[in-house]
């Protein structure tokens, strides 16, 4: 793992972000502490943006230019450092996943993107960028297949994905994708020890989430995190108590899903009737 002292501060925006930060604590007399202090964070976050473990934030860089009397030379870094192929509002979460040990995803109405098929991704988000161009389109269709990556790679997370039964039933696409992405995410979670996937039935009756999706994530070196969504928007919690909230609640619906087995089993069944119709 690169340590501050080795981090090159040209290699991207965020560890230029960093190293400039880090030289700017020390000429200033600082800690990482006595600097989180002066603006309202702990020192363990102001070493996680020195040592590029975590993207730059405006509401951080406004208060370090204040303290620093820069301008807005840490806003400017900041907004090129937060450039991404993602949505702005999930790019916090998509650097999140990257790190962390596990993930456990609640979702109540479409597959997980880190589970998507290209059709399937290319459909949903044609449906919902209808007014943008086709490249528009292919570019972030591109970014959830590179996102994806991380189950790949040696350092998977472990991942552990609830479906509303919602999900199986709600078409995105023809009937063709609908049987490609379930087959698929049957496939993956029968042959890969890294994936858990449950379905959260009907009869289950009231449940919590059901309006909007949940991305649990827990990490070696850091606190878990909440990332909440709904249409055209999300959320990155991390205040300890309310993350401890939201994963009583995530427990509750994991309790009342279908075992493992009886979820793969209805997950084929309903991708029969796709092909079959």
């Amino acid at each position: 793992m690169t340590t501050q002292n080795q981090l090159d501060p040209y290699a991207s925006p965020r560890t230029f972000y960093g190293s400039e930060l880090r030289r700017h604590r020390e000429a200033g007399g600082y800690s990482q502490d006595q600097l989180g202090e002066r603006i309202f964070c702990s020192g363990t976050y102001i070493g996680q943006f020195e040592s590029a473990k975590r993207l730059p934030q405006p509401d951080v860089s406004r208060p370090l230019d204040e303290v620093f009397d820069t301008g807005e030379h840490f806003q400017r870094l900041c907004h090129l450092a937060r450039k991404s192929k993602h949505a702005e509002y999930f790019a916090d979460a998509a650097e999140l996943e990257q790190q962390a040990r596990t993930i456990s995803e609640y979702a109540p109405t479409l597959v997980p993107g880190l589970l998507q098929t290209e059709r399937y991704a290319r459909a949903l988000i044609e449906a919902a960028q209808q007014f943008e161009a086709q490249e528009v389109v292919e570019g972030f269709v591109r970014a959830r297949r590179e996102r994806q990556g991380i189950l790949d790679s040696a350092t998977a997370p472990q991942l552990w994905v609830v479906l509303y039964e919602a999900v199986l039933r709600s078409r995105v696409g023809d009937r063709t994708v609908m049987e490609e992405q379930l087959v698929s995410l049957a496939r993956a979670a029968r042959t890969s020890r890294r994936l858990l996937v449950q379905v959260l039935p009907f009869e289950a009756g009231a449940a919590a989430f059901l309006n909007g999706m949940t991305i649990h994530m827990t990490f070696d070196e850091a606190l878990p995190a909440v990332y909440a969504e709904s249409a055209y928007t999300g959320q990155l919690i991390e205040e300890p108590a309310l993350v401890a909230r939201y994963q009583r609640a995530y427990d509750l619906r994991r309790a009342a899903s279908l075992p493992p087995e009886a979820s793969l089993q209805l997950i084929e069944s309903v991708a029969k009737d796709y092909a079959t119709r």
